[in-house]
């Protein structure tokens, strides 16, 4: 079997895919989703920190670093620390890139069309099921396993899938059933679930 993403953006990009319909879902609110959880992974590992609700260089990157953690380590570095949800809603082309590291993983297959002749789309197939069922059964356990025994990156996946609203995992009803889990997971998760719904809900309310 493939390995997992080896980082967060990627794990929530194959949750995010529908492998019944063969397509993402969730693709309105998917980029500032991405960012949200490269943010994360930078936080967890000790290189952001949060500097009283706003992103602040913690170390300097790693050898080998992740290249879509790298540029958003590089891109905090560049400016004074800055609002979570200022960063996570600026658009830096993360589904793509995102997209074409699972495909070089060989998570994905990718092919070039155009929509009725003209529009450029990509066609996205996974090439094994197996590491998204993987990380389905891990979503799923985090909503139902004692909570000290749920690993951050678990925790993470439901906090950040929760607050980008993706139905395909988290169903109306299934989030009122799992209301008080997806609470306590996501204050356990760090600043960037609130962060991800403030500028999903900021983009809305300007788009009228």
């Amino acid at each position: 079997m493939p390995a997992q993403p080896g980082s967060l953006p990627g794990m929530l990009y194959l949750l995010a895919y529908d492998p019944e319909r063969g397509r993402l879902t969730g693709t309105r609110n998917l980029e500032m989703l991405l960012r949200a959880a490269a943010l994360t992974e930078l936080l967890h590992r000790g290189l952001l920190r949060d500097a009283d609700g706003k992103a602040a260089i913690a170390a300097k990157a790693p050898a080998g670093l992740d290249p879509l953690l790298g540029e958003l380590l590089a891109e905090v570095a560049e400016r004074r620390p800055t609002a979570w949800r200022t960063i996570v809603a600026r658009r830096r082309h993360t589904v793509r890139t995102v997209t074409a590291q699972l495909a070089a993983a060989g998570l994905l297959r990718t092919e070039q069309h155009r929509i009725l002749g003209l529009f450029p789309a990509t066609r996205i197939e996974l090439r094994d099921p197996r590491p998204r069922r993987a990380l389905v059964a891990t979503f799923d356990a985090a909503l139902r396993t004692p909570l000290g025994r749920v690993e951050p990156r678990a925790a993470a996946l439901v906090a950040l899938a929760a607050a980008a609203q993706l139905r395909l995992l988290l169903s109306h009803r299934r989030r009122r059933e799992h209301r008080d889990r997806i609470r306590q997971l996501t204050l356990l998760c760090g600043p960037l679930p609130l962060a991800l719904r403030q500028a999903i809900s900021r983009r809305d309310s300007a788009a009228g």
